[in-house]
């Protein structure tokens, strides 16, 4: 049986534990996460952990990135089954910060990305989201220092973005990019996928096989306007409300017009039931 990994939930603890290990001249690998652990976050934490000496997975349901109406009060919050699963993986070390810890009375500064990959996408549906994921990560590379941090593909425009915070804020911390992990039928894991109803689970493979088709096809050579316009009615016609279907600069998020040049991301983010999914696929290299 694997040894029980320790949990802190004080930053004042976990800059302790952390200094001994920089002493040692261990590299320090974080995992931010929110809990309702899947096998999509233990594949960041297995990624994690080829490239450091001790990794640290952060567990926080953080509020500064849901909106009054948004599903902050239902999110899944699985401290103890989590923990478990991070046993098994030889976490050293789960920070799990009470919110009163990360904003304590009279907080009062945000880090808000206003340009480049935060423009768009996520932020025209959640205005406040950006802003409340740069905060909590910014906070978070402050307290734990580390060498690396992994986050996952799935969240596609997020990864940019904290990718530009660090670029722009010269935070010395390399960003590493986990690979989606996806159900046989194409589903990205995702904590909110508890929320599906049976009906509406057998409905939503129609939303990656519809990104994925497009991908092909616009990567044959297909014009990518239209290809996106078929792709969004297929997903509808699969019971999905589409915040948006896009393609985008890999990399900065800018809206592709016309011909261009460079990697192609498809993004998608839809809402099925009281559940919003969302996907991203890569355009195959030789698109034109």
């Amino acid at each position: 049986m694997a040894a029980q990994t320790p949990i802190i939930h004080s930053k004042a603890r976990l800059r302790e534990i952390t200094a001994q290990w920089r002493g040692s001249g261990d590299a320090i690998a974080l995992v931010p996460t929110m809990g309702a652990l899947h096998e999509g976050h233990l594949a960041l934490v297995r990624t994690a952990r080829q490239r450091a000496a001790r990794v640290i997975v952060s567990i926080f349901v953080n509020p500064a990135q849901f909106a009054p109406h948004e599903d902050f009060g239902r999110y899944p919050r699985t401290l103890e089954a989590d923990a478990e699963k991070l046993s098994e993986e030889q976490v050293d070390l789960i920070y799990a910060p009470a919110a009163e810890e990360m904003y304590p009375a009279g907080y009062a500064t945000r880090v808000v990305p206003d340009a480049g990959p935060a423009l768009g996408l996520e932020s025209d549906a959640r205005p406040h989201f950006f802003g409340g994921v740069a905060t909590v990560v910014s906070k978070l590379f402050l307290q734990v220092r580390p060498d690396l941090a992994v986050f996952g593909e799935k969240d596609w425009q997020q990864l940019q973005v904290v990718r530009q915070m660090v670029r722009d804020l010269d935070i010395d911390i390399d960003i590493v990019a986990g690979h989606t992990v996806r159900e046989a039928d194409g589903l990205a894991l995702s904590s909110r996928n508890a929320y599906l109803s049976p009906e509406h689970r057998a409905a939503v493979p129609a939303l990656h096989r519809a990104l994925s088709e497009a991908a092909s096809l616009i990567g044959g050579g297909a014009p990518m306007g239209a290809t996106l316009v078929r792709a969004r009615q297929a997903v509808e016609r699969a019971g999905f409300s589409v915040d948006y279907l896009e393609g985008r600069h890999a990399e900065s998020l800018t809206p592709i017009e016309g011909p261009h040049h460079g990697p192609v991301r498809l993004l998608v983010a839809a809402r099925i039931g009281g559940t919003r999914l969302i996907d991203n696929v890569p355009v195959p290299s030789d698109a034109h």
